[in-house]
Parts: structure tokens; sequence; C-alpha cells
């Protein structure tokens, strides 16, 4: 499985995070490609070799030519949604941007979509963000691990005047996640790296098991007393054996006075914000009245998000909150050619058992319209295809 893990020696910004991308072996070119999708005119990479501290690191500053001084959350997501990105960065990124203007609107007590975003608004932000996820889907990465975020204290200057570090949207962004304290008095991590990594992370803590690939130093602009960048360690994790332990968290509420249409359209509005996981269970509760139990999976700094959720859009007057800890197989996504068209398929092997090869369904409900035969002769079809192809010793179980 391939892994990455951010190593934050001197915290995270948007370009940092893409300089040690194009540094561990991204080619630039790439990159460029990726961000042409953006349909945005007005703004060039520069990428560079510079020293910190004697430490050869890649610097990559985004010159835009942006006359609009700030946006709010439509124009960000309207900006992504009219890409030619593929899915995976679309999805992640409005996710980012819904984040961002979340915590400003927290800051300014004021409304998510009426928010206009300053420092994080321009098309800099919209390349750092875009670029660093369509880098790691380039890269192949399937599992990213953080380090803790070190923040710096003082005062940094914004369009609200003095801003005191770490940086009220930072901090605010950071929550679920490991953090320390950092003697140096400048901004570390700015609103931008914070939501990336938050976004992006499957876990934090040290450097975890791998076959070392490659090494890349983004360059922060700043100079300190050590060197500015931050660390990107590429590497393979072993496919067998250890399961993926993560500390997840899980929301839930009972509900008796809701109609069904609300819940149908609260649960897809959960998994838009980030929700891992929902699940709707028929309830009896009192009065004798049938009602549901609303559960929701979701990562730690998504708990906040996602709780707003269920307060403004379901009658609900309170939401649970437990910790619970997932131990999950190791998955690998590959795809397959098929008389159908390319199939994706995820593949979870397991130690001394057969396999689980499971067809990506949205690839398959395509291929299933698109040639008129049974959405299950497919999924059959694939798994058997898959199991010869990637020579898997396979369980002839049924899917469901």
């Amino acid at each position: 499985m391939k892994t990455a893990y951010f190593d934050l020696i001197s915290g995270a910004s948007g370009d940092m995070l893409l300089g040690a991308l194009i540094d561990a072996g991204l080619p630039a070119a790439t990159l460029e490609a990726e961000l042409a999708k953006l349909h945005l005119d007005d703004f060039h990479l520069h990428t560079k070799k510079v020293l910190k501290n004697c430490f050869s690191a890649t610097k990559v500053d985004v010159h835009v030519h942006d006359h609009t001084p700030e946006r709010h959350l439509a124009d960000l997501q309207k900006v992504v949604n009219d890409s030619h990105l593929s899915a995976f960065v679309k999805e992640k990124a409005n996710r980012i941007f819904y984040r961002i203007c979340e915590a400003e609107a927290a800051i300014h007590n004021s409304d998510v979509n009426k928010v206009h975003l300053h420092e994080v608004g321009g098309v800099d932000a919209i390349v750092d963000v875009c670029g660093v996820l369509a880098g790691l889907e380039a890269l192949g990465i399937e599992r990213i691990i953080v380090s803790p975020f070190p923040l710096g204290r003082g005062f940094v200057f914004g369009a609200h005047g003095e801003i005191p570090l770490p940086a009220p949207a930072a901090l605010s962004l950071l929550k679920g996640c490991p953090i320390t304290g950092s003697p140096v008095e400048k901004e570390l991590v700015t609103p931008t790296g914070a939501a990336i990594l938050s976004e992006v992370a499957d876990g934090y803590g040290p450097i975890p098991p791998m076959t070392l690939g490659s090494i890349g130093y983004g360059a922060g602009t700043a100079d300190f007393k050590y060197p500015n960048v931050l660390r990107l360690i590429l590497g393979d994790s072993e496919q067998t054996g250890g399961l993926i332990t993560e500390t997840l968290v899980q929301l839930e509420t009972n509900i008796d006075d809701e109609s069904p249409e609300v819940i149908g359209h609260v649960s897809r509005l959960l998994m838009d914000q980030g929700a891992l996981d929902v699940s709707v269970l028929p309830a009896q509760m009192k009065k004798d009245r049938p009602g549901i139990l609303l559960q929701i999976l979701a990562k730690p700094s998504h708990a906040d998000t996602l709780q707003n959720v269920l307060l403004a859009e379901t009658t609900t007057l309170g939401v649970r909150r437990s910790e619970v800890r997932r131990d999950s197989l190791p998955r690998r996504i590959e795809t397959l050619d098929t008389p159908h068209g390319p199939i994706r398929i995820k593949i979870a092997e397991l130690p001394n058992h057969p396999a689980k090869v499971i067809p990506e369904y949205e690839d398959c409900r395509v291929a299933a319209e698109k040639s008129g035969t049974p959405l299950r002769d497919i999924y059959h079809q694939v798994q058997h295809d898959a199991a010869h192809h990637f020579h898997l010793p396979h369980d002839h179980g049924h899917h469901h």
C-alpha cells in the first residue's frame, strides 16, 4: 500500500505541500497539466531548488494575476465544479473549502455561505488545494499519516488587522488532530495547510512501518534558526498482516418526529460533508412511537461539522458523541479492463484467507446501464476476472 508520511518539521502551508510533492518525485509538468484543468488563466507556477539552512528543498511559488479580491464559498465551489479535475479531487476540494468557510464563519459569527475569504479566497489557495489533491492522486498514494502540527505564537498581519497565532481559522480546522507548541514566533501552520492535511489524513503520529521509497522537502518562505521545510516520506506498507487501526467518532441521535424525506436528504448531506458512514436504524421510542436511530461514523476533524448538520437540518435537540476504535483491512484500488470498459475494484487481502474483491458500485452501475447486462452479472464477472488477473486466492462467495 503506497503510504505518504507528512513530517511537519516546520509546519505546513499549501506551497510547502506542493514543493514536497514535486521534490518527492511528482513531475512539475504533471502538476501543471492537472492545474490547467481548473480553466483559470490568471496564474502560473514557479518551481525552483533553494537551500534552507544548507538543506536542499523545492520552493513552489504561485504567481497570480487575480483581480477578484475575495470569494464566497459558492464562487470557490463553482471554480472546482466547472473544472475537469477528477471526481476525487473535486469532492475533497469542495469539502476543504466548506470547512474553511465554516471555520471563518464561526470566528466572525457569520454564516458559512455569507463569509467572504480574503487570505484563502484567492486563486493561489484554489491552486494549492487542488494541486496537492491532484498530486497525491497522481502519485497513487493510498494512505496518509501526518505528524503532530507544530504551532507558533505571536501575531501576523491580516485583512482584519493583527491576528493572534496560531491563526484562529487554522486552530479551528485542527480539531481532532494532534498539536504541539513551537517556540518560533511565526505562522507555521496556515489555514490552507491545516485544512488540506486534516482532510486527507488517515491517521496521525510517528512514521508508520514502510519500505522507504522517495523523500521530498518543500520549502517555506521565511528563514528560521532551523530548516523551514516540510518533509514528505513516501514508501510501501506491507499489504499483508497488519490491520489499520484508527480512532473515529460516532455521532448518534434518536428522532421520532421527522419526515422520511428529510432523513433521506440529511443522510446525503452528511455523506457530502465527510461522514464515513451513515446508518438509519428503526427504533422504538417513548410514547410508543416508532422512530429512527441515526448513526454517523466520522474522522474526529469532521465531527463538529456533521453535528452542526444534524442540529440545523433535523428536529433533534441533542447528539450523542463517542470515540470508537476501528480496525480495517489494508486495501488497494486497481482498475480492471473488462468487456464493459475499465472498472475499479477494491482488493483487501487477509493473511491465510481468500482476498476480498469488491467491484466499485458506480463503475458497475454505469456498465450495467450501457450494456443492458444485469448488475449482479457484472459484479460476478468482475470478481472472477480480477482474481485471475491479479493472481488472488479468490473467495467465490457472493457479493451483496
